[in-house]
């Protein structure tokens, strides 16, 4: 099997001992999660993975080459539905045969449900 290039990308941030630093790393070792950059900077001796978690406000720009641009923001575009998916059924339920659009009612005072209506 024949692996696919999946292109590069360059990320350029502020580091408290360097000042600018401009890494380019393989895409897929590169990821955007809480508010951070996840970069890839190299394995340990027993050959884990180091990473580097940046806060997203020292980041100036990343920059990736990409097979297509519409394919990218597709992947992304499903990214967020997973995720916006993943906090309706755990905020207004679902996954139990509902269609998610059950309501109960609580008394803020005393937090006694009346049940659903």
């Amino acid at each position: 099997m024949v692996e696919k290039e999946l292109g590069q990308a360059t990320i350029a941030y502020e580091d408290p001992d360097e000042g600018t630093v401009e890494r380019t790393v393989q895409n897929e070792h590169v990821a955007y999660f809480q508010d951070h950059w996840i970069v890839k900077t190299g394995e340990d001796d027993e050959g884990r993975d180091v990473v580097r978690r940046i806060p997203a406000t020292r980041v100036y720009y990343v920059e990736r080459t990409v097979e297509r641009f519409e394919e990218e923001v597709k992947t992304l575009r499903d990214q967020v539905q997973s995720f916006t998916d993943d906090l309706r059924t755990k905020f207004l339920g679902g996954g139990d045969g509902g269609d998610g659009n059950d309501v109960r009612r609580v008394d803020v005072e005393s937090g006694e449900s009346s049940g659903r209506s």
